[in-house]
């Protein structure tokens, strides 16, 4: 009997706990909805440039599973490589026919490779001598190398992962806290006004994400030899308004929290989406309504910046959009956290 009036308390406790019963029944459907809209996209197809590609070769390459991209000169293939319009582009200017990777992404050079090698394989097959032409290209990287690793790929990403989800655990709960025991209360019952309390925590908080920026950051780079083409100055600020972005998204969201649980369940919900659009998988294969999303992620936005650092060494002018767009989001959060003050005291 008192084990029964036991699970009647459980149950009960668990009826009137609406949000737990969302993060259980509800949250996991979402997520794999998440999950199978990202995983059954189409397949990429590689973006190929053509520069006095002979007619034969460029006729089997259409027949290939890629988008084909003619453009008149090498420098003008060049440029669309440069501004991520193409995956590579192959130039039969010279006496040897030359294929130039973009080179960030192992998995795209690879396709690219096949798919040129299995055209050529075609043509020979086809014709006696395969007509006179001969593809054994030199192959050439815009950024990287042959021997990148899938974990340069991935490298920045995960630098950008492990410094927003951190802070914002960390925020989220250490300002839940600062609820919880009354002294946020004691606080705004004195003259201080509500973006001084805000910014105060910002930059207090502040101050342990910049060493967490910086220790993150030189141990990628320095201890597990992650690649790096740019400046380390570049990627410690990247990784700073990162940081600054998720410690003022974990701020609000603390808000709707009364306890550590409760804070714990925002991150299948705030969390985990950000991972799908972060980079880790090609966006380019998703739905053109679902990449939309992307817009709305900070670690989009902070992971292309490092990869753009990292992987094709880029500057502050190159990543500056990004880097807008997280000091934007920053500010917006911040902005809420004074209006969600307003419930603690009337000003």
């Amino acid at each position: 009997m008192r084990i029964w009036a036991l699970v009647n308390r459980i149950v009960r406790q668990f009826l009137h706990d609406k949000r737990t019963l969302a993060l259980m029944f509800v949250a996991p459907i979402l997520v794999l909805t998440l999950v199978s809209l990202v995983f059954n996209g189409s397949t990429y197809r590689p973006k190929i440039g053509m520069v006095h590609v002979p007619a034969p070769i460029a006729q089997r390459l259409s027949q290939q599973d890629v988008r084909l991209y003619t453009y008149a000169s090498s420098g003008r293939a060049m440029t669309a490589l440069k501004a991520d319009h193409i995956d590579a582009y192959v130039d039969f200017e010279g006496s040897r026919p030359n294929v130039v990777l973009e080179g960030s992404d192992p998995t795209t050079n690879k396709a690219v490779l096949f798919d040129l090698q299995q055209a050529a394989e075609s043509l020979q097959a086809s014709v006696q001598g395969g007509g006179g032409v001969h593809f054994q290209p030199k192959v050439t990287y815009l950024y990287g190398s042959a021997d990148m690793s899938t974990f340069d790929n991935f490298g920045p990403v995960l630098i950008g992962f492990f410094a927003f989800f951190f802070v914002f655990l960390i925020a989220g709960i250490s300002f839940l806290k600062e609820r919880t025991t009354g002294t946020l209360e004691r606080l705004v019952a004195t003259p201080i006004r509500r973006w001084e309390i805000v910014t105060g925590y910002v930059v207090g908080f502040g101050v342990f994400t910049l060493v967490q920026s910086v220790l993150i950051t030189c141990y990628c780079v320095d201890v597990l030899g992650m690649m790096m083409n740019g400046h380390l100055i570049t990627l410690l600020v990247t990784t700073l308004l990162l940081s600054m972005t998720a410690l003022t998204l974990g701020v609000f969201m603390s808000s709707f929290a009364n306890s550590e649980f409760q804070m714990m369940q925002f991150i299948p919900l705030v969390i985990v989406p950000q991972v799908f659009f972060s980079g880790l998988f090609n966006i380019d294969t998703m739905a053109s309504w679902l990449r939309w999303l992307s817009k709305v992620m900070p670690l989009f936005y902070g992971a292309d910046a490092m990869r753009n650092i990292m992987i094709r060494g880029r500057g502050f002018g190159d990543i500056a959009t990004d880097l807008l767009v997280l000091l934007g989001f920053s500010v917006l959060f911040m902005v809420l956290n004074v209006m969600t003050l307003r419930k603690y005291r009337k000003v």
